[in-house]
């Protein structure tokens, strides 16, 4: 009898419930357990899994390794995903593997590369895969000196932060003056270089910590993510490409965005799943991010008929799935908000002061339908449908 196995999750994104699922409709029929853990009780993942607890706040990043291991131990993890201090934890692969625990996740010297993206971009170039021009800020003369040599070749700039996940801290910088214009629809990510500067100077003034910024071209679409599985071996198993266009999503296998993926993943040793991001600059498409863990939208591959988080699940427990070529691309698509049920009983967030966690270490009931929350308050769980022809365009993040 093949024995169940029992996979962790930590505070990871809304969207892995849908990794959850997969995991459980394995094409193995292996029966799995999903433990979650997270600072937010109302975190659908935590609903999704059959056990969960809130992870204690404020733990340095060597704290939270101690209680990593801890609940490895206590709850006989087979396969623990970290998201939260992922270049902590696998700088202790020996000791999850020591208490019978996988890491799925590239080694410390993979994500110490990829958690500074000048660092990155030196390190791409230096195998051959172009990046856009970039210039890294951390004053408001240096800001003002990217954005117009970006300019005077043409480019609108924007900037990001130097390490982070996402689209968080992206910009576009525009020279338009503030009105009521900026006042109406939506927030934008448009931003006044003035503004910026005022804000940089005041900083310096006030002798608080520096900024540390990516100042870029805007880069165009479409934008591919290349969804990776590498082995332990730095052999590729699997790399497949979701295009962005607006509201617009598809698949591709184009060489011109895997190629460059597959140099990334094994020449870096981005063991397991990663996933590496481009846009276009110019006629050409650049690297625009790499992330070493697994993408929001990776089950978006389920519309090609692949399952890449039990494909990993594996890997990482010594089974080798082998290569993994998905036997169609699905139909275009787009992505959008749907309900996802919460814990029945809504609990009060874990405070620092709490010794204990505040939500039961116990299977997650069975959700009411006075429990069932929009995913758009969660973070938005994600689910597909049919694209609409008359995509809207949308920025990068």
């Amino acid at each position: 009898m093949v024995s169940r196995v029992r996979v962790w999750l930590n505070r990871t994104y809304a969207e892995n419930v849908f990794f959850t699922d997969q995991l459980r409709r394995n094409p193995s029929d292996r029966a799995v357990e999903i433990h979650a853990t997270h600072g937010d009780a109302d975190s659908p993942v935590l609903a999704a899994a059959d056990t969960a607890e809130l992870e204690p706040e404020g733990l340095s990043p060597a704290a939270y390794v101690e209680y990593a291991l801890a609940q490895c131990r206590r709850r006989g993890i087979d396969v623990f995903v970290p998201r939260l201090h992922q270049a902590a934890v696998v700088a202790h692969r020996a000791d999850f593997e020591a208490v019978g625990t996988a890491l799925l996740a590239p080694p410390p010297e993979a994500v110490a590369v990829f958690h500074d993206k000048v660092i990155a971009y030196e390190a791409v170039q230096a195998i051959g895969v172009p990046v856009p021009p970039w210039y890294r800020v951390r004053s408001a003369g240096e800001l003002v000196a990217a954005v117009e040599e970006l300019e005077e070749a043409g480019h609108r700039a924007c900037f990001k932060p130097a390490s982070g996940a996402g689209g968080v801290g992206f910009r576009v910088i525009t020279r338009k003056p503030f009105s009521l214009t900026h006042l109406t629809g939506f927030p934008s990510p448009y931003v006044q270089l003035d503004m910026v500067v005022e804000a940089l100077r005041q900083a310096e003034e006030q002798g608080e910590d520096q900024v540390d910024w990516l100042v870029m071209p805007r880069l165009e679409q479409p934008e591919v993510s290349v969804d990776c599985l590498t082995g332990p071996d730095n052999v590729l198993r699997m790399a497949i490409g979701r295009t962005k266009n607006g509201r617009r999503r598809g698949f591709t296998l184009h060489e011109q965005w895997l190629e460059p993926a597959r140099l990334i993943a094994e020449g870096f040793g981005l063991h397991y799943l990663s996933n590496i991001q481009f846009r276009m600059f110019g006629d050409r498409p650049v690297l625009m991010d790499v992330n070493t863990r697994p993408a929001g939208g990776l089950h978006q591959l389920a519309l090609c008929g692949v399952n890449a988080p039990w494909a990993a699940v594996q890997l990482a427990l010594g089974e080798d799935p082998g290569e993994i070529v998905p036997p169609f691309l699905g139909q275009d698509y787009t992505v959008v908000s749907g309900p996802r049920p919460l814990r029945a009983v809504a609990l009060p967030h874990q405070r620092p002061e709490e010794p204990e966690p505040l939500l039961p270490a116990m299977p997650a009931p069975a959700a009411s339908a006075e429990s069932v929350a929009s995913a758009e308050s969660v973070a938005s769980a994600e689910s597909v449908a049919v694209a609409p022809a008359d995509a809207a365009e949308a920025l990068p993040l």
